[in-house]
């Protein structure tokens, strides 16, 4: 896991890990986004493994969702992906052949290659 843990209050049971390293990107791609923009991050139903990672920016929170912070940014989960996503770190991965979020997700039995899709 990373250095830095985010964690809402009323999540404690389910946390979830922004990493240095997305926490800076993240910080880089709100530089182009509305004031008050966040990261959502969801988890849907589809893919080639059954549910698949869904990333956006919004500027709106609803009742169900839970808010984590890292490094100054604030990544937003509803509840239902957060039962899905529940001890998951997000990442920022660069390598030779690109550079993209990553979810490190303990409860994902399988992942398709490119890593966006998972079954549980």
């Amino acid at each position: 896991m990373s250095d830095v843990f985010a964690m809402e209050k009323s999540a404690k049971d389910r946390p979830f890990a922004v990493s240095d390293s997305a926490s800076r990107r993240i910080a880089a791609l709100l530089a182009g986004e509305p004031g008050g923009s966040m990261l959502r991050v969801t988890v849907s139903g589809g893919g080639c493994s059954g549910y698949q990672y869904g990333f956006g920016f919004d500027t709106r929170t609803t009742a169900d969702d839970h808010l984590f912070e890292a490094n100054g940014i604030t990544v937003v989960v509803d509840d239902v992906s957060l039962d899905l996503l529940a001890g998951a770190e997000l990442d920022f991965v660069e390598d030779l052949i690109g550079a993209a979020f990553q979810v490190k997700n303990p409860n994902a039995t399988s992942s398709c290659g490119c890593g966006s899709s998972f079954s549980v």
